[in-house]
């Protein structure tokens, strides 16, 4: 089944809106085992619009075209369809109703521009938006169908989950519909493919990698019906190790929260290169507040020593990015905190401050519980001060994931230079 994709708007053709719903389609299709074979973008101009539809028509089974449907002069895409497809536009009534009801309930008087969602090629299969304005439509022409849906991020999500991904399954029951996800971290992109280069698979599953910084997803693809599939995750799960941080749901934050709840422990972070990044991915998740006490944004070294205590000798001795700061910093959060556990981290983001000794990217890290630290001076070359900071974030992010989990909680990164560690009793 080939299927097709075809964006309208003049924003979307000049950059000025990334085309988000084109990826996140594109990577939905794939999990069904569907993929499109052609994707286009299209200006707010009708001819163009009703010459694009046409040859995507002739070659595809299916076109999905994105875009268009609003109440304003250049939301072109219903009268492109009805230009096709050599018919009137007519108004649909259901979706009138609709449209009024939704403006009722707004407390608002719907605009006249408004009546213009509600007028569709005739003939034309309405399709429902339940959160929207404009309702998406379905047109049959030179034998294939087209399905117009609103540009809405939200609306398109939900119309194509609810209402057009059923009927791509319905067409194409031999697909390959699940994936299992490993979400690692710590290999890179090749090296993960070397690992799997020999492993043979059966007739129609294969593996698949993407990189989302700072996971690398490695998907397992496989049919439906695989009576092998439980066999080749674990033999997936058994290369990846301890470098598996979640499987099928890439949320770390949520992962931790699961496992630190589940072992009934609290949490105290203190922070200085990251400031705050690691806080405000763990609360990003609702529920945080069940196992985060508290956090400690600790950038100057006044801060360290007025707020959690760091000795200002050990700052002298060993400098603010040292294995001892860090340290000092874990054990200062536990102190002035209600935390079980404490995670740590001092470095130089740059893209100065950064000394022969000391480059930009060396990063200190803790975590501790009672009076036992584990820490490690990691090298984070040639990044830039965002990726120093969100990489910084990942590593103490997975120090924890290992330690909940029983693993070495200093992990073996592929990409990133380990200086110096330490498991010390205090």
């Amino acid at each position: 089944m080939k299927i097709e994709m075809l964006s309208t708007g003049d924003e979307v053709l000049q950059g000025d809106i990334a085309d988000t719903n084109a990826a996140w389609c594109g990577q939905e299709l794939n999990e069904l085992g569907l993929s499109f074979s052609r994707r286009q973008t299209v200006a707010d101009n009708m001819n163009d619009i009703v010459d694009a539809l046409q040859q995507a028509a002739e070659r595809s089974d299916w076109v999905l075209v994105n875009g268009g449907l609003g109440p304003t002069s250049d939301d072109l895409s219903a009268e492109a369809a009805a230009r096709l497809t050599a018919c009137e536009l007519e108004l649909n009534q259901d979706w009138l109703k609709q449209l009024e009801a939704w403006y009722v309930a707004q407390n608002t008087k719907m605009p006249e521009s408004n009546i213009k969602q509600a007028m569709l090629p005739k003939g034309a299969v309405m399709v429902d938006n339940p959160i929207g304005t404009a309702c998406g439509f379905i047109v049959e022409h030179a034998g294939a169908k087209l399905i117009f849906t609103p540009g809405v991020p939200s609306e398109f999500k939900r119309m194509l989950k609810e209402q057009w991904f059923p009927q791509l399954i319905a067409a194409a029951p031999n697909a390959q519909a699940k994936v299992k996800r490993f979400y690692t971290f710590g290999l890179s992109e090749s090296s993960l493919s070397d690992r799997f280069n020999d492993l043979a698979l059966p007739e129609g599953v294969h593996l698949g990698y993407r990189s989302a910084r700072p996971s690398i997803e490695v998907k397992l693809f496989y049919p439906r019906e695989a009576p092998e599939y439980e066999q080749l995750s674990q033999v997936v799960r058994n290369e990846l190790a301890d470098h598996v941080f979640t499987e099928d749901q890439g949320n770390w934050a949520l992962h931790l929260q699961q496992l630190m709840i589940a072992q009934g422990k609290k949490l105290a972070l203190a922070e200085s290169c990251t400031g705050g990044m690691l806080a405000a991915e763990l609360v990003a998740v609702a529920g945080s507040s069940a196992y985060l006490d508290r956090g400690f944004v600790t950038y100057s070294n006044q801060a360290k020593q007025q707020s959690i205590g760091v000795p200002t000798a050990t700052i002298e001795q060993y400098g603010a990015v040292s294995i001892e700061t860090s340290q000092a910093m874990a054990l200062g959060a536990l102190k002035h905190s209600e935390a079980d556990i404490a995670l740590s981290v001092t470095g130089i983001a740059g893209p100065s401050g950064g000394s022969e000794e000391k480059p930009v990217g060396t990063v200190c890290f803790t975590l501790a519980e009672g009076d036992k630290c584990i820490s490690q001076q990691l090298l984070l070359s040639n990044r830039s001060r965002s990726v120093v900071r969100i990489m910084s974030t990942a590593v103490a992010m997975d120090m924890l994931r290992r330690y909940l989990t029983g693993s070495p909680v200093l992990g073996d990164y592929q990409h990133l230079k380990r200086i110096d560690s330490a498991d010390r009793i205090l």
